[in-house]
């Protein structure tokens, strides 16, 4: 079975999607469940997780209702408030909804770099665990210093880390990175998805070989049990189609025993979420 962990679904206007620009013209329309239906099928994925796009409730309790209609739709990642006083109430009315897996917060986009840190944020993700809750870390790599001490205040609390922490990607191999990846992957309590790469290329072409050495890192950190497979589709759109990013995955994954396969294209994924 094959599980894409990561991808996007939205009603789009300007005024909910504010992140999206005037230069990301692809993304500036509705993307249904019908058209993930359309590109799955014609991928071979046999199941999704919906990941939040902007921060509000409203937008977790469709991405729900969206999940409860369309079985390819295994599970949600949503957002709520979780710096906020009454932040237990809206997990404990959301978790009910046996589609529910996790929660993230746009840390990549927070002016603090150790906002992941503050006192009022961590008192949400302490609610979490006992919600059997995953906590999907979006940051970038210049934040992962801060998601390694943020991490190791939550040793029994299921993390997953978002488009391997978003390095720039460029010919010039980001060593830093590496560094950090490697050092937060020694807690085994964060797993990986290996999505939304293609976005953090700087060069206006990219290819195989200059994605390679962050495959292997990646792959060398957190190896089978803790790799997954996503393709932040729609957001992929602006470098490259579907079947171009899943061919080159699979390209990347070719010389996985069979075993490793599994794991990486859906069984990490199901066991994770918990789908």
């Amino acid at each position: 079975m094959r599980i894409d962990s990561h991808h996007h679904l939205w009603n789009y206007t300007a005024a909910d999607y504010e992140w999206i620009d005037e230069q990301m013209g692809v993304l500036r329309r509705d993307y249904t469940p019908a058209d993930l239906q359309q590109v799955m099928q014609s991928a071979g994925i046999d199941g999704t997780v919906v990941v939040q796009a902007r921060q509000s409730l409203q937008e977790t309790e469709w991405l729900l209702e969206l999940a409860n209609d369309h079985s390819l739709i295994r599970g949600v990642v949503g957002w709520v408030p979780l710096a906020a006083d009454d932040v237990v109430a809206d997990l404990e009315r959301l978790s009910t909804a046996s589609k529910l897996k996790g929660v993230r917060h746009v840390v990549q986009s927070e002016p603090d770099d150790r906002f992941l840190l503050r006192a009022d944020f961590n008192n949400g993700i302490a609610q979490l665990e006992r919600l059997g809750l995953v906590y999907d870390i979006l940051i970038y790599a210049k934040q992962l210093p801060a998601s390694i001490e943020f991490v190791d205040r939550f040793p029994n609390q299921t993390f997953v880390l978002d488009h391997i922490a978003k390095p720039t990607v460029a010919a010039s191999f980001d060593s830093t990175w590496s560094k950090h990846l490697t050092e937060l992957a020694k807690r085994p309590n964060v797993s990986c998805k290996f999505s939304g790469v293609v976005t953090e290329v700087r060069a206006a072409e990219w290819s195989l070989d200059l994605l390679r050495p962050y495959w292997e890192v990646s792959w060398e950190a957190f190896g089978a049990e803790r790799m997954m497979f996503g393709s932040d589709w729609p957001v992929c759109l602006l470098r490259s189609d579907y079947p171009r990013w899943l061919s080159t995955v699979e390209q990347l994954t070719s010389e996985l025993s069979d075993t490793e396969q599994a794991a990486f294209w859906g069984d990490s994924a199901r066991r994770i979420y918990q789908l």
